[in-house]
Order: C-alpha cells, then sequence, then structure tokens
C-alpha cells in the first residue's frame, strides 16, 4: 500500500472537495479538523500508552505524518481529549464527527484504509433540540409589517419556497418560470433544483422585475446579485430577536411537513441530500401531538380504562 499519512491524503482529500464545489470556507473548516486529529494520531503514536490527553503546546508541535489507519477507540479518545480541553457544544461535536466521517468515507474508497473507523462512532447526544420558528400567521404578519417592496419580497420568498439565502441572492430572472410556477436554484455543490412558487408570490415577482427579463432578481453593488450579509441586515431591522432567514426556512418545512407528512417532498424541497437531516422536523409538530394525545389517551379523551 503507498504512503498512507494523513499530509499525503489531506491534500488529496482538499482537491476531491474542491473538485466537488465545496466552497473554500467549507474545505478550510474541513482541512483544520482533520489536521487536528492527524496531530493527536501522531502524539498517540509518540508517546506512551497510558497517555490520551494533551495541551495546546502539544499539538502545535506534531506532525501530520501519522498513518491514516487509525481504530474507531483512537476516534473516540480524541473526541474525549478535545471535551477535557474545552467545553464544546454537542453541535460543533457533531460537526467535527461528519468532517472526519466525509474524510474516512473517502479514504476507504480510495483504497487509503483497511476500514472506516468512523463507523464505530457514536455522536453526542444533543439535548432539547426543538427549532424555533414562527407558525404560518405569525410569518405572514411579519411579511405584512414590511413597507419596503424589495425586503417584504425578500421575506416572502423564503417563506414560499423554502430556499436558503445563498440560493436566494444568486437567483436570476431567468430562472423563475411564471407558467410552471417554479424557480431553478443552485444549492450545495452546485446542485440545481427546482423549488415551487404560489402564485400570489409571483405576482409580487412580476410587479417587482417590470419589463427585466434576465440579471439578478435581487441586485446588489455594482449591478451584482445582492449579500447574504444584506439578506440578514434585513431580518435584523424586521423580523423578532432571534428569527433569522434559516429560521424562516424552518417554518417552511415545517408547515409543509405538519399538514402534508411526507418527509420525502420536504427533503426535496430544502435541497436536502440526506433525509436524517430533514428529520428533525418530525418532533416540531407539537399541535399534531396533542391531538393524538386528547383522542387516543385514556386518561385526556374521558374513556375508562379497558
Amino acid at each position: 500500500m503507498e504512503n498512507t499519512s494523513f499530509s499525503e491524503w489531506l491534500d488529496r482529500f482538499r482537491n476531491y472537495l474542491r473538485m466537488r464545489n465545496y466552497s473554500p470556507r467549507t474545505i478550510k473548516k474541513y482541512g483544520q479538523t482533520i489536521e487536528r486529529f492527524a496531530r493527536y494520531a501522531w502524539l498517540r503514536e509518540h508517546s506512551g500508552p497510558d497517555q490520551i490527553s494533551f495541551d495546546e503546546g502539544a499539538f502545535d508541535n506534531a506532525s501530520l505524518d501519522a498513518d491514516v489507519n487509525v481504530s474507531a477507540a483512537l476516534v473516540t479518545d480524541f473526541f474525549s481529549c478535545l471535551s477535557e480541553g474545552r467545553d464544546y457544544k454537542p453541535k460543533t461535536l457533531h460537526r467535527m464527527i461528519s468532517t472526519l466521517s466525509s474524510f474516512y468515507r473517502y479514504l476507504y474508497t480510495q483504497g487509503a484504509v483497511v476500514a472506516n473507523p468512523m463507523l464505530g462512532v457514536e455522536r453526542p447526544r444533543i439535548k432539547n433540540q426543538e427549532l424555533k420558528y414562527l407558525k404560518h400567521s405569525q410569518v405572514i404578519r411579519l411579511i405584512n409589517s414590511i413597507v419596503d417592496e424589495r425586503d417584504r419580497l425578500i421575506v416572502r420568498l423564503i417563506y414560499a419556497t423554502g430556499v436558503r439565502v445563498s440560493e436566494l441572492c444568486a437567483i436570476n430572472v431567468e430562472d423563475i418560470d411564471f407558467e410552471e410556477q417554479t424557480i431553478r436554484v443552485k444549492g450545495k455543490g452546485d446542485k440545481i433544483r427546482t423549488v415551487f412558487v404560489d402564485e400570489e408570490t409571483l405576482e409580487d415577482i412580476d410587479r417587482f422585475i417590470g419589463n427585466k427579463i434576465e440579471g439578478p432578481l435581487f441586485v446588489g453593488q455594482q449591478g451584482a446579485h445582492i449579500s447574504p450579509r444584506t439578506v440578514q441586515h434585513l431580518f435584523n431591522q424586521y423580523a423578532p430577536a432571534g428569527i433569522t432567514p434559516h429560521k424562516i426556512r424552518h417554518s417552511y418545512a415545517s408547515e409543509l411537513y405538519r399538514r402534508s407528512k411526507n418527509l420525502r417532498v420536504v427533503q426535496e424541497n430544502l435541497g436536502h441530500s440526506s433525509i436524517k437531516t430533514t428529520e428533525i422536523y418530525l418532533h416540531t409538530d407539537v399541535e399534531e401531538r396533542k391531538r393524538v394525545y386528547q383522542q387516543y389517551f385514556p386518561l385526556s379523551n374521558g374513556k375508562k380504562e379497558e
């Protein structure tokens, strides 16, 4: 087997991510996590069997030349070491585990490792993972409270389609099909998908663009597309505290799932590559849980115990 050091395969993995159109920021974050794990693996190779914790100075002086073939136990020890030195949030640890999982899936397909150690690594439990989002009537009130035509349309379009902020900002007029009531959007990894738009929102778009037939739907500086920062700013200006564009996307997903109970459609509309990401919306439907409880639980429905 050829060189199986982290230093050898990390550069190849970065090139693989670039080929898949990952953003420079994401590639940098992936690299930072993998480098830290590589240094930990090197430290474990060059220290006693009982030592699993190291200070920052040790990491700074460690090499990236450890062998990528590691055990699940070593990965678990790595995250234990991180948790001892710093109070990481479970979501942060989830992202780091996902990064290493992607890296090792790549290594396994390339034949660089004999087994994927991440298959034996448990993810930390995230407590109270309940999404804060607005209900339909609240979103409509928010939209109606915005006087500026462009800003009102931005918020409405996020809710009407469930698009990400980056996807919204990149929409061109020619991406909109008024007859089919659809918009083509470019998602993560430059994947193209079709989202659906209601008739009233399309009428608002039609009035907003006038006779324009191509170019950015929402124009920013020097005629370019509007920036995500501008969208974030307008939410700070109009929306209740804690309500971001992503939370409006949550509102879209939650309402669509609550009314349809079709998680697969919600997944495809949101552009999630895995339905696991979409499953969080199974836990947001408090009204449905209440209805079932009142209808079927014996103490609640007034029926005597059978």
